[in-house]
């Protein structure tokens, strides 16, 4: 019997009447323990209600939200960083383990005069939590002291010339803020959260899969493995379908 089959007939079972409720099935035991899919290897959706947990500052989400959209604006190909939920992405990130910078060594290295002569470049001893925090206070300043205005006031081709700065070196943001990684770290996280699953919390409506037509989470390919160049007009499925 193949897996379709298995399935049809399990369905004309449960309309029979010959499978008990959710609430009295059977639970299956004898299955080898270490296939069983652990909690921490779930997908975990995005926190909503309840506002920002990290982004928590008007002027820290106006300064997000100012470079997230000249990162990415909305044109005829999709909405905006922030109205795909780019700032929401961010904000359920940093208020989780990637945030706390859990994956990372943060204890420094044993011989920091060697670090970036082997490294390439020097060592982030932060987590993007505070990276972000120290970051956006960086560039406000800059704003303040350069434009007289906040940096989310600015015009888009003023902050597109920030943004160029930083992303080349030449835009000093001050001690203990390294602007061009700031920059790319940014421009990794809302790339992040206009592609990734909507789940957690960007890609508002699969705007970003719409625009690159990645047809999403989809359990089989293999009955479109052989049509190469084709448009096959799929509809992008999300991991866990959100209401």
């Amino acid at each position: 019997m193949n897996r379709r089959e298995a399935l049809f007939s399990l369905g004309s079972m449960a309309a029979a009447g010959s499978l008990g409720s959710a609430a009295a099935a059977a639970e299956l035991k004898g299955f080898p323990a270490q296939t069983a899919m652990s909690a921490d290897h779930l997908p975990v959706p995005a926190k909503t209600g309840g506002g920002f947990r990290v982004l928590t500052g008007e002027t820290e989400q106006k300064t997000v939200k100012a470079v997230f959209d000249r990162l990415i604006p909305a044109d005829a190909n999709g909405p905006s960083a922030s109205e795909a939920g780019c700032l929401e992405f961010l904000d359920d990130q940093l208020a989780g383990e990637y945030g706390a910078g859990k994956a990372l060594y943060l204890e420094g290295p044993l011989k920091p005069e060697n670090e970036e002569a082997i490294m390439g470049a020097p060592q982030f001893l932060t987590s993007p939590r505070e990276r972000y925090e120290a970051g956006l206070k960086a560039l406000e300043a800059y704003a303040q002291e350069n434009d007289g205005a906040a940096f989310h006031a600015l015009s888009p081709d003023r902050i597109d010339e920030i943004l160029a700065g930083l992303e080349a070196g030449e835009i000093d943001l001050g001690e203990g803020v390294n602007g061009q990684a700031f920059f790319e770290l940014m421009l990794q996280n809302v790339r992040e959260g206009y592609l990734a699953d909507p789940l957690y919390g960007g890609n508002r409506g699969m705007a970003g899969w719409k625009m690159i037509g990645f047809p999403g989470a989809r359990y089989d390919y293999r009955p479109y493995v052989d049509r190469r160049g084709e448009d096959l007009a799929l509809a992008p499925v999300s991991l866990i379908p959100l209401d």
